[in-house]
């Protein structure tokens, strides 16, 4: 069975399609992965914004296409680049093993950049956040695989850039100083850290949607899912500062803690809670703090 995987064309990309198709493979020797790869243009216009691109779904949607036209059977994405709703046409077939979802402060440590440095990153979430904690700092737009933002660090004017604590790992870079940035810090994107896997919606109940489960990670998925629904409730594509982190206990409880900040950081609020069914659990900590604290 011939398995076509659509994807990015980017290193992290790439490795993230490999792992599920080792997997895939593994699970069915009769299975034979290929990768069908397009650059989007979200990653050839590394001189535009995401927010002013569109914001989430940017990263997904030529990718979701190749799949729609039939071109690949399948795609794999950085859970944290998908929307909050699932694009017509498609399900979300599965949710792989999650990595680590915080992010990573790489060339400094947080309590040691100096008055008014220059962070590095393209995320409306991770400016705001850190501008609530350090109002002196300032910020730069910077984007790009890994290995470019990490070259153009080295090169300044940045003293630091952030970036997700899983790209490193995945790709086994080891910066000389890199601080990661607990939750309580800083909230991580809805999905960071995790894959997520979508086919045609019609093939869903079929012998492919069988197979793309087999890769299915349920304490991950529950998490994903309450903090997708965060999202949802926000308006599926919010490009506000929000995040959302979601942990599941031994008994199948859910705790979620939700973010929702003003651009400049100056208004940031959380909510947290626990609860059993992923939608509502994590539906209601985004009507909660729209609520409470309409910072749009």
């Amino acid at each position: 069975m011939l398995v076509r995987l659509a994807t990015r064309a980017s290193p992290l990309a790439r490795w993230q399609t490999e792992r599920v198709a080792a997997m895939l493979e593994a699970h069915d020797p009769a299975v034979h992965c290929e990768l069908v790869t397009i650059e989007t243009v979200a990653d050839q216009r590394l001189d535009i914004p995401i927010w002013q691109m569109g914001g989430k779904g940017v990263f997904v949607t030529q990718v979701q296409a190749l799949v729609l036209a039939g071109a690949a059977d399948a795609a794999v994405h950085s859970a944290k680049d998908l929307p909050g709703r699932t694009a017509d046409g498609l399900t979300l077939a599965a949710v792989p093993e999650r990595a680590d979802p915080t992010d990573a402060l790489v060339g400094a440590r947080l309590a040691e950049l100096p008055p008014g440095a220059a962070v590095a990153t393209g995320s409306a979430r991770r400016r705001a956040q850190l501008a609530w904690r350090r109002p002196d700092l300032t910020f730069v737009e910077l984007r790009g695989n890994i290995a470019t933002r990490l070259r153009r660090l080295a090169e300044g004017p940045a003293s630091a850039l952030v970036m997700a604590s899983a790209a490193l790992d995945r790709l086994g870079v080891t910066p000389p100083v890199v601080e990661r940035l607990s939750p309580s810090v800083m909230l991580p994107q809805v999905g960071q850290g995790a894959m997520a896997v979508e086919c045609r919606s019609e093939d869903a109940n079929g012998p492919l949607g069988e197979l793309l489960a087999s890769v299915e990670e349920p304490v991950t998925r529950r998490a994903v899912d309450t903090e997708r629904a965060f999202l949802a409730e926000l308006g599926g594509d919010c490009d506000l500062p929000a995040g959302a982190h979601a942990t599941v206990a031994a008994d199948g409880t859910i705790t979620v803690e939700g973010l929702l900040a003003s651009l400049d950081g100056h208004v940031l609020a959380r909510q947290r809670r626990s609860g059993a069914d992923p939608t509502e659990v994590g539906a209601g900590v985004a009507r909660e703090l729209r609520r409470a604290h309409p910072v749009d």
